[in-house]
């Protein structure tokens, strides 16, 4: 039966600056943006806060949302990832509360796109879409009838 895997992930701008977090993944120095699974019981709006949480100490809500990207890895795992925005006034300083997370970094698009070290080609992909401009509303994923929490949104119609 196919099951694709279900991430969120959050791109963070403060000061023209993008977060991303650093992990080893088969003993190398990776960047991706704060991103994961999502987990039973949760939104994706849920689970995008979750994650940048944990990966970084941040705690606040994603502001937007940016778009769906679908990917297969080289082991031939699929993936959807749901991209969120977060946009701080200024950037703040990061705690990772994630023991895969070895440090956090604030780095310019740029640097970002050109780096060889980066988990997966969705990371450089994600800057270049942020960078488009588009930034859609949240409500355009928002929960239908969602029973595990008290502010689940209901259909009018």
């Amino acid at each position: 039966m196919f099951k694709p895997h279900v991430t969120v992930a959050c791109i963070v701008q403060a000061e023209g600056e993008l977060l991303v977090v650093e992990e080893r993944v088969n003993g190398r120095a990776t960047w991706n943006q704060p991103a994961g699974h999502l987990e039973a019981d949760e939104t994706l709006l849920e689970a995008a806060r979750r994650e940048l949480r944990e990966e970084t100490g941040i705690d606040c809500p994603p502001d937007y949302f940016l778009g769906v990207q679908q990917w297969i890895a080289p082991d031939n795992t699929p993936f959807v990832r749901f991209l969120f925005g977060v946009d701080l006034p200024e950037k703040r300083p990061t705690a990772p509360q994630d023991s895969d997370i070895d440090c956090c970094w604030w780095c310019t698009p740029q640097q970002i796109i050109a780096a060889d070290n980066l988990r997966s080609p969705l990371v450089a992909e994600s800057v270049r879409l942020w960078r488009q401009g588009a930034r859609y509303p949240l409500h355009l994923i928002a929960p239908f009838q969602w029973p595990f929490h008290e502010g689940a949104r209901h259909a009018d119609a």
